[in-house]
């Protein structure tokens, strides 16, 4: 009792703060926690006459269904490498730029690359992709011109299926490097500069400063990204997928996300949708718990 009174104290002594906080947290709720109760209609035969409550109770049926269906290989492979790609690729570009771009004393030239570098990000995804299908059309696009220049032949890239994933993959990375490497730099300009200095005097290289000092300062903020980032292994932009698909690369080019869309937006499959959904969230939550575990007991950092 007493320690009710005193949390309700608290809230009172500091309740400009809650005020504040009130709308996000609304919203929070509101937008993301009260919807929750519509994926009752994963495990129902959903009938929009009938609504939520009135549709038939089905159980796992249509978990089932997409686990036994031609398109449940196709999406989860094509979902999964996508995202393993631009990891394996995307995830240490943003910290290695951050690294050297630390490294620039001249202050100018350091505002003139961050701007260059943030620029991509502001772009929308469907002038993204206009884009890459400027630069890589096979008779006008200058990507295409350079391969005709060093005597190869052109490359219909948007088309062909094996390179869809090379496209997708490197525009995210070009869009995503310099705003992703924000945080990092965020990180180094904490590192107290009596370090460099002692590192100096000892005759320390710049690659040993930034192997023995900005590397480990960063460590944690890095294992902290890279749990976020795994927990959300299963989801790939669904925006520049569906902007980029076309009927020869679809074997390539589908993914979950995509294949939600056209059941349930465009088929009205609208419970289908819902279990393939709930099942992609499902492994995006395994992976975010097993993963956070993992890296706690290896570098000691975790989200919780």
């Amino acid at each position: 009792m007493q320690r009710k009174r005193h949390t309700f104290k608290h809230i009172l002594s500091k309740y400009q703060l809650f005020v504040m906080l009130s709308p996000a947290l609304i919203a929070l709720i509101l937008f993301s926690y009260v919807p929750m109760y519509g994926v009752i209609i994963a495990f129902q035969e959903f009938n929009t006459l009938h609504g939520i409550w009135g549709s038939q109770f089905v159980g796992l049926t249509h978990f089932y269904d997409f686990f036994r269906s031609a398109m449940f290989n196709v999406t989860f492979t094509n979902t999964l490498l996508l995202s393993f790609y631009s990891i394996l690729f995307g995830f240490p570009i943003p910290i290695i730029f951050a690294l050297l771009l630390n490294q620039l004393r001249t202050k100018k030239l350091k505002k003139f690359v961050q701007t260059v570098s943030y620029a991509p990000f502001f772009i929308s995804t469907v002038v993204l992709v206009s884009m890459l299908n400027l630069f890589l059309a096979p008779q006008t696009g200058f990507i295409n011109h350079l391969l005709n220049i060093f005597g190869m032949d052109s490359i219909n890239f948007m088309f062909r299926a094996e390179w869809f994933r090379t496209v997708f993959v490197t525009s995210g990375i070009w869009q995503t490097m310099g705003w992703s490497a924000i945080i990092y730099l965020a990180a180094l300009s904490n590192i107290s500069p009596d370090l460099y200095e002692a590192s100096t005097i000892d005759g320390a290289s710049k690659f040993q400063r930034i192997l023995y000092i900005d590397i480990p300062s960063i460590m944690p903020t890095v294992v902290i990204l890279l749990i976020l980032r795994m927990g959300s292994l299963m989801s790939v932009g669904f925006e520049q997928v569906l902007l980029m698909q076309q009927g020869m690369n679809i074997m390539t080019s589908e993914i979950i996300a995509t294949y939600v869309y056209k059941l349930g937006l465009l088929g009205a499959q609208h419970s289908l949708a819902a279990a393939i959904g709930l099942f992609n969230s499902a492994i995006n939550f395994i992976l975010l718990i097993t993963f956070n575990s993992i890296m706690k007991k290896i570098s000691g950092s975790g989200l919780f």
